[in-house]
């Protein structure tokens, strides 16, 4: 027996009788198993206040930093039919080095003269648009004129219009001068008459005055004629004014309706030659897709199309490439009740597929073959698997990472998070509570926010 307690039973019970009592009886080493069980159990109380670094693991694949730096494939912008390859998988290929030539399948693009003609039909209907400018030009110098020229006639009748009244004026006035002289002469003539018949005149005076008498009476009628004939003048005046606004009017509106007609038509004209120009751009610009180059430089991983005289639709992958330098990151997911423990900038262990690792995922110090790597991005939106996707850049104060990585590698990967004993963290895991959640200085929330 042990004897570590006080109740013993020897007393009551004889253990002679018994044959592993005296097993145990004549076996001293009891001793040795007794010191034995309590240093381990010492050395397990130790052990659980030892320190352990709690982590959350997750799991992914090797990419790359940048977007325009991961693995990329090369479409065709049109349609057409595979003439010839210039590369092989596997092969380097320079930005800008042929991949492949395809030809085209559209009956409307047969022409092989059809730039050369287009840029004729520009050039022509560019011609016709000097020429309706010119137009225009003239018809403007033309209304110019015309307007001119009606400012002159109007001028030249209007001067008309005021000497036939002038006329009239001076008409109308000679006529009340001789009737004025009729009257006088019918007078002097019935005085005649009188003295005549009174025998204090002779015949002959009597005569005379019935003759200037006459005189008057035949001017008197001369004048009303020309006066007459002055009005006439004015009434002729004001017709020809009239009718030179609306001969001019007549001139000006068909001068001005020629010139918006070519104005309208040098217009069209205008966006015919736009059209072309464009028509005639798309033209050089699909004449050198014909061409199928690389974007960057980088290595021909894999053709997705093959053969000769295949015909491929627009937007047809042909080619995978993987770009020759790259910032190499680690792409991570992890599980939805440990997004709101990472952070931007927070560290993080890996260890890549292929690379000798042993792991203490609550010891990162005494791991082997982990490489160190911090936090730079973590998505807000789940992934279609269900995690959160982390990525993960290069430790600058942690060793390189190996230069033979490839891009598409596995990799596991630990963040690190506090710091606490084994035994608050056996008890944790039993009750199956989270993580201590804490955040770095130089994150969103540090710790002095935390504890405000």
């Amino acid at each position: 027996m042990l004897n570590i307690s006080e109740n013993r039973i020897d007393k009551f019970v004889d253990m002679s009788k018994y044959n592993s009592t005296k097993i145990f009886a004549d076996n001293k080493h009891y001793m040795i198993i007794r010191k034995v069980v309590w240093a381990v159990a010492i050395v397990i109380l130790l052990v659980l206040f030892l320190p352990w670094t709690q982590n959350i693991k997750g799991s992914g694949f090797v990419t790359t930093l940048r977007p325009e730096q991961r693995p990329q494939t090369v479409h065709a912008v049109i349609g057409g039919r595979i003439e010839k390859w210039y590369v092989q998988e596997g092969e380097y290929v320079n930005k800008g080095d042929t991949i492949m030539f395809i030809s085209e399948t559209k009956d409307s693009y047969f022409d092989p003269n059809l730039i050369a003609n287009t840029e004729d039909q520009v050039k022509a209907k560019e011609g016709a648009v000097v020429s309706y400018t010119e137009k225009v030009n003239a018809l403007t110098i033309q209304i110019k004129a015309i307007e001119r020229e009606q400012v002159l006639k109007l001028r030249q009748a209007e001067n008309k219009l005021k000497q036939s009244r002038l006329t009239v004026k001076s008409d109308s006035i000679d006529l009340q001068a001789i009737k004025t002289q009729l009257g006088i002469a019918e007078t002097q003539y019935n005085r005649a008459f009188s003295l005549n018949e009174e025998g204090l005149k002779p015949m002959t005076y009597v005569e005379e005055k019935k003759v200037k008498l006459q005189e008057m009476q035949a001017k008197i009628i001369t004048q009303e004629n020309k006066y007459l004939a002055s009005q006439n003048e004015v009434i002729n005046a004001e017709m020809e004014l009239t009718r030179l606004n609306a001969s001019y009017a007549e001139k000006l509106a068909k001068a001005q309706s020629d010139m918006q007609t070519a104005m309208s038509t040098r217009f069209d004209t205008e966006s015919q030659v736009s059209k072309l120009r464009s028509q005639y751009a798309s033209y050089v610009i699909r004449n050198g897709m014909y061409y199928i180059t690389a974007p960057q430089n980088g290595y021909v991983n894999r053709a997705l199309q093959s053969g000769i005289g295949e015909t491929i639709k627009e937007g047809t992958a042909i080619v995978s490439i993987m770009p020759a330098s790259f910032d190499i990151a680690v792409e991570t997911y992890i599980e939805p009740l440990d997004y709101p423990l990472v952070h931007k900038g927070g560290k993080v262990r890996i260890w890549f597929d292929g690379w000798p690792t042993i792991v203490f995922s609550g010891w990162p110090g005494v791991s082997y073959g982990t490489f160190g790597g911090v936090i730079v991005a973590k998505e807000n939106f789940i992934s279609t698997n269900g995690k959160y996707r982390v990525l993960i850049a290069p430790d600058p104060e942690e060793k390189n990472w190996p230069e033979q990585l490839s891009v598409g590698a596995g990799s596991q990967t630990l963040a690190l998070l506090d710091d606490v004993p084994i035994w608050f963290e056996i008890w944790r895991t039993l009750n199956g509570f989270p993580p201590n959640f804490y955040t770095t200085p130089g994150s969103e929330g540090s710790t002095n926010e935390k504890k405000k």
